[in-house]
C-alpha cells in the first residue's frame, strides 16, 4: 500500500494554496493604508535578477485505482531545475514575476506489478500484477518534462532576498522528453534471484506528452516548501484511468 503520509497531500496542496493566495491578496491592501511619504524605498541594484531554483520532493498518483494503488512501493521521488529570471514590479518591488525552464521528473516505484509501457497491440496500458510469476525486486517507471514555470512572486524585503520571508503561486507547462520503466533483479514466483540484470524499456506511446500545473511555495530565504498539482493527467485519455501527479517538497533557490 502506498505510506500514510501520502493520503493528505491533496489537502496539503490545497490549504497551501489557499494560504499563499490568501497572503498575497492582503499584502496590497495592508499596504494602501500607509501613506506615499512613509512607503519604503527599496535599492534593488545589487539584486540578482535570474537564480536557479532546485527542487527535491516526493509525488503520489491522484486517481490511481486500487489494483495500482495497492502494488505503489516506498516513497515516489521528484527532482526539478529551472533557471529563473526575475523582473520586479516598479510601483511595488515587494512583488515580482519570474519565468524560467528547466526540467522536471517523476519516479513511481512498484512492487511485483509491471508497467509495459512497450505494449504493443492494444489500446488500454497493461499494469501487470506478477505477484504469482516473475517478477523484478525493483521496478520503476521514470518521466521527464522540458518544462517552462511561470510565478507570481512576494518577497518581504526585497533588497535581502536570502533573509526574508517568500511566497509564490503560479504555472508551469511542459512536454513529454522521455518516459521509461527500469528493472532490477529478476525473481522467481517464489522470490528467488534468475539474474540481477537491469531491464529498460522507453516508449511514449501511452503517455500524455503535454504537462500543464499550477505550483505555489511559501518559506524564508532560500528556502521554500513547494507544491505542484498537475491538470493533465498522465497517461493519454482512454488507456489508463486519470491518474494525475501531486507533487510536495523542498525548494532551494537563490543561488
Amino acid at each position: 500500500m502506498v505510506p500514510s503520509i501520502f493520503a493528505p497531500q491533496e489537502n496539503i496542496m490545497r490549504k497551501l494554496l489557499v494560504l499563499v493566495i490568501a497572503f498575497m491578496a492582503t499584502v496590497p491592501a495592508f499596504s494602501q493604508d500607509i501613506p506615499t511619504k512613509t512607503k519604503k524605498k527599496f535599492d534593488l541594484t545589487n539584486r540578482a535578477g535570474d537564480h536557479f531554483m532546485i527542487q527535491l520532493g516526493f509525488n503520489s498518483l491522484q486517481g490511481a485505482p486500487d489494483s495500482v494503488e495497492s502494488n505503489i512501493k516506498g516513497l515516489q521521488r521528484s527532482a526539478n531545475i529551472y533557471l529563473m529570471f526575475d523582473k520586479p514590479f516598479k510601483g511595488n518591488p515587494r512583488f515580482s514575476v519570474a519565468i524560467g525552464a528547466g526540467i522536471g521528473t517523476n519516479n513511481y516505484y512498484f512492487k511485483k506489478m509491471i508497467v509495459d509501457i512497450g505494449a504493443t497491440g492494444t489500446a488500454l496500458l497493461p499494469f501487470r500484477d506478477v505477484d504469482s510469476a516473475q517478477n523484478y525486486k525493483k521496478f520503476k517507471l521514470s518521466t521527464a518534462f522540458l518544462e517552462v514555470p511561470l510565478e507570481l512572486r512576494f518577497s518581504l524585503n526585497p533588497e535581502m532576498p536570502n533573509k526574508t520571508f517568500k511566497a509564490a503561486i503560479g504555472v508551469k507547462a511542459g512536454t513529454l522528453l522521455n518516459a521509461h520503466t527500469k528493472g532490477k533483479i529478476l525473481r522467481d514466483a517464489n522470490d528467488r534471484t534468475l539474474n540481477d540484470n537491469t531491464v529498460k524499456v522507453s516508449s511514449k506511446n501511452f503517455f500524455n506528452t503535454t504537462r500543464l500545473a499550477g505550483t505555489a511555495r511559501v518559506g524564508y530565504g532560500n528556502f521554500t516548501l513547494f507544491g505542484a498539482y498537475s491538470f493533465t493527467g498522465v497517461f493519454k485519455d482512454g488507456v489508463a484511468a486519470d491518474m494525475k501527479t501531486l507533487q510536495i517538497g523542498l525548494t532551494i533557490s537563490g543561488l
